[in-house]
């Protein structure tokens, strides 16, 4: 082999196996998962109320049923499946795709957070002009 390609072959290798990240860099990124655990509890708790009460319907098609009719089964459910998705980013965040499904959970979870916000605050200010 040559040297162009012998560089070429590392080029390739490397780019498989980036790392990133520094202590202070994962003690963030901890906090981060920890953030999405928390928005997914509030999430859970948040939906299964809105649904209960009639004032809303599960987005998520394969928990739609599982919310009408097994409210606990559904907040098990939807924790257990998103504690999982963190433990293998986790286990992976040495690596940048993982990186960026930390942050891409936190972004989607972080609206959700602001949808239920907002949607509190509009039927707070219906009972409130009631």
């Amino acid at each position: 082999m040559s040297a162009g390609t012998d560089a070429v072959a590392q080029a390739e290798t490397d780019a498989f196996t980036l790392r990133v990240g520094t202590p202070k860099h994962f003690r963030w990124l901890e906090g981060i998962v920890k953030a999405v655990l928390v928005m997914n509890l509030f999430d859970a708790v948040m939906t299964l109320w809105w649904v209960s009460n009639g004032l809303a319907t599960e987005a998520n098609p394969f928990l739609e049923q599982i919310v009408t009719e097994h409210g606990f089964l559904f907040v098990v459910s939807k924790i257990s499946i998103v504690i999982l998705g963190t433990t293998l980013l986790w286990r992976y965040r040495t690596r940048p795709l993982a990186v960026f499904g930390i942050f891409a959970a936190f972004l989607v979870y972080y609206e959700v957070l602001l949808i239920h916000l907002s949607f509190a605050s509009l039927l707070i200010g219906e009972l409130i002009d009631a």
